[in-house]
């Protein structure tokens, strides 16, 4: 079995193991949704796809097995490094990958190294494209994003209540 896919297995077995059901199944969702942008990004701008995948499977690892809090970027970090470590599969320096895109990818404003940039952008195309009619947090970045693709997008940043509610 590959690294990706034991990976996998074990965030399958946290996700599995939480108690929330809508919390389990928005893990499922957003960690595999985002593993799959990583790896189209991760293509697109010459980065290693592999770890580009794990990385967004283990970004939000601390949400999703022990609840969202604000600033889960950080305590999300020994967690993954937990799993690689256990996998014993992964070099220091993917694992100091890994670990520092996930420490920054909740911060969408300050621009850092190519792999945590990559791990936001996914981040963010994930939860935008996942349902168009949710609140674009991250205008921006997302149309960069898309723009890396040749795609043009027209977006209000925030929709207003009664179109919300239409």
């Amino acid at each position: 079995m590959d690294r990706l896919e034991l990976v996998r297995k074990e965030i399958d077995e946290i996700l599995l193991n939480q108690p929330d059901v809508e919390l389990r199944r928005r893990g499922y969702i957003h960690l595999y949704g985002v593993a799959q942008y990583c790896s189209i990004l991760a293509i697109k701008r010459g980065l290693d796809i592999e770890l580009c995948a794990i990385m967004g499977m283990l970004h939000d690892i601390y949400t999703y097995k022990y609840g969202y809090v604000k600033d889960h970027a950080l305590p999300g970090v020994p967690e993954a490094e937990k799993i690689l470590r256990e996998l014993n599969l992964f070099t220091e320096e993917e694992m100091s990958i890994v670990k520092q895109a996930i420490a920054y990818h909740s911060d969408k404003k300050i621009i850092h190294d190519d792999y945590s940039e990559l791990l936001k952008d996914a981040d963010v195309l994930q939860n935008s494209l996942y349902n168009t009619s949710f609140e674009i947090k991250h205008l921006k970045r997302l149309k960069k994003a898309l723009k890396s693709f040749g795609i043009k997008m027209k977006m209000n940043k925030v929709k207003d209540k009664k179109q919300k509610q239409l």
